[in-house]
């Protein structure tokens, strides 16, 4: 069967490409793909057509954000879908592959796509952990960029940690906060979501639909102290605003979402500027400078499935749909129109 790859061709529209299934060098190996989760932000944004990259391009050497020279310069096809949750299984291996074998299990990122050729290196470096149920692969990157939230806020044992955002991340970003020794105080729009946030530990669960002042509500839980720290994973420059209003003091918000389009919910003359607000910035791309002689992605993703299999961090309970890879326009109809509740969607081949 000729190997697939599903691509964003144009805002909301997904197409299926038949892709290379080259034979293998000495050292390399091939796999077949069981789950591939789906993010509902940073895909999400290609799929709608909202990401930064539609318009801009992103100079890797000034880190800076120019409009895109030439007018026919397009983000699409967007190949892949910028799939970086994948899980598959070794079916072949080249002839002087000694470490890996048929059978074995890996995680990592390599998009929608049925198939993929890895060097044996990588493979041992991302061989899922014995006794770990494979759909816990998918998390290696998001409980990374998870993880590296919770580096950069430095939690404290005893805090108070707010955590604007229920869906996967924040989900992620709870555990680990909690698992740090923290009161985890989890806020979201959907009541859905935060059902999961209780179930995994949040000491406290606030609706801000529901809620007129979220600040006001985490300073009346804390004693009128307010959060330790407070970490943004929503992406939404509002929850933004409400995160630096409910934090201590000379308090740290950490912000770890994919902000799209403006601010205009953002007052920045209010209490980030009356109350020092530390604002840190966190981004998979990057960690902690005093943490960098000890700390690199690998460790990060290692970390987050040592967690699992220990039954520390709850993985594959996040998972709510397995859809087949055949029918993904609808699992991503159904995220982008809201048409069920979901948290993790899972393309399952």
């Amino acid at each position: 069967m000729t190997a697939q790859r599903l691509d964003f061709i144009a805002p909301k529209e997904v197409a299926f490409a038949a892709i290379d299934d080259h034979k293998l060098e000495a050292k390399e190996v091939r796999l077949t793909t069981l789950y591939s989760g789906i993010s509902a932000g940073t895909q999400l944004t290609a799929y709608r057509g909202m990401n930064p990259f539609v318009k801009k391009q992103f100079n890797p050497e000034q880190r800076i954000f120019t409009d895109r020279i030439e007018e026919e310069s397009s983000l699409y096809p967007v190949r892949g879908c910028w799939g970086y949750e994948e899980v598959g299984v070794v079916s072949e291996i080249g002839s002087a592959v000694n470490d890996i074998k048929e059978g074995d299990v890996v995680y990592g990122t390599w998009g929608h796509k049925s198939s993929h050729v890895v060097t044996e290196d990588f493979a041992r470096d991302h061989l899922l952990p014995q006794g770990l149920d494979p759909l816990a692969g998918i998390y290696s990157q998001m409980g990374a960029i998870a993880l590296n939230a919770i580096l950069d806020a430095d939690i404290h044992i005893g805090e108070t940690v707010a955590v604007f955002g229920q869906g996967v991340p924040g989900q992620l970003v709870a555990q680990l906060a909690r698992l740090n020794g923290a009161e985890v105080i989890a806020i979201d729009l959907d009541d859905y979501r935060l059902g999961f946030s209780e179930r995994f530990g949040a000491a406290h669960t606030i609706n801000s639909r529901n809620c007129s002042d979220v600040a006001s509500r985490i300073k009346e839980l804390t004693g009128g102290r307010g959060a330790d720290i407070a970490i943004e994973i929503s992406g939404a420059s509002g929850a933004l605003h409400e995160a630096i209003r409910s934090v201590v003091y000379n308090g740290r918000v950490v912000t770890a979402g994919f902000y799209q389009g403006g601010a205009k919910d953002l007052y920045l003359g209010e209490e980030f500027h009356h109350n020092r607000v530390q604002l840190i910035g966190s981004q998979i791309s990057g960690i902690n400078l005093q943490l960098t002689n000890r700390w690199d992605r690998l460790r990060m993703e290692r970390t987050i499935m040592e967690l699992a299999l220990s039954g520390r961090l709850k993985l594959p309970e996040l998972v709510t749909h397995q859809v087949p890879f055949e029918q993904a326009a609808d699992a991503y109809r159904m995220l982008d129109l809201n048409t069920e509740k979901s948290l993790q969607v899972v393309l399952k081949f």
